[in-house]
């Protein structure tokens, strides 16, 4: 069920989950690999869609026919090029006044606690919420909701030619930063080592 803050004026939160990646340190897609009996885009999507007014699917234009991505509400990142950053500006392009719940695909321990804490811990009147990274203590953009004024001058630093890192944009900015009762929630996947170090089994989709 969508959820938002208290705050009745805050802007919609839309879902997006970033699958445009190429995968290539992985092998193969990241968003179609099967751990523990769930495809990873159905799994993620899932959750998402569970607290957001809608839910969306990035991909780049290659992918728009392919049977993992094609049942899905999707929005084409037109420059893959950008990496994480070309989804997450195609999706405020394709709607300027939402918040976006941003995730990635490869977050294989992310769970309906730590989303609905994301959403329960929202301040929209500040920059971004998201996750303070165990790792560096900087915010983690890709399990983050964005507010409208923080995409639009993501996208004016982008057209400026300025750095179009996610993290760096949020670490800039007025974000709300809260902790992760696990860490490992917010683990990604890019290689199959990473698999076996978070004892996670793979099968094939």
């Amino acid at each position: 069920m969508p959820s938002g803050p208290a705050n009745k004026n805050s802007p919609p939160v839309l879902g997006l989950v970033l699958t445009g990646g190429r995968s290539r340190r992985f092998g193969r897609d990241k968003a179609g690999i099967k751990i523990d009996g769930q495809v990873q885009l159905t799994r993620i999507f899932a959750l998402i869609d569970s607290v957001c007014e809608r839910t969306y699917v990035s991909i780049c234009a290659e992918q728009v026919d392919e049977e993992l991505r094609r049942h899905y509400s999707l929005i084409i990142d037109e420059q893959p090029e950008l990496g994480p950053a070309g989804g997450i500006l195609a999706a405020h392009a394709y709607s300027p006044d939402a918040a976006w719940l941003v995730t990635a695909c490869d977050m294989p321990l992310l769970d309906a606690a730590s989303i609905r804490l994301l959403i329960d811990s929202r301040r929209s009147e500040k920059a971004a919420t998201g996750y303070r990274s165990p790792l560096d203590g900087l915010p983690e953009p890709l399990c983050a909701i964005w507010e409208p004024a923080t995409l639009k001058k993501f996208r004016q630093r982008a057209a400026s030619g300025g750095d179009l890192s996610p993290r760096n944009m949020l670490a800039d900015m007025n974000t709300e930063l809260i902790t992760a009762t696990d860490d490992r929630v917010l683990a990604n996947v890019n290689t199959p080592a990473d698999l076996d170090h978070l004892k996670l089994s793979e099968l094939d989709s």
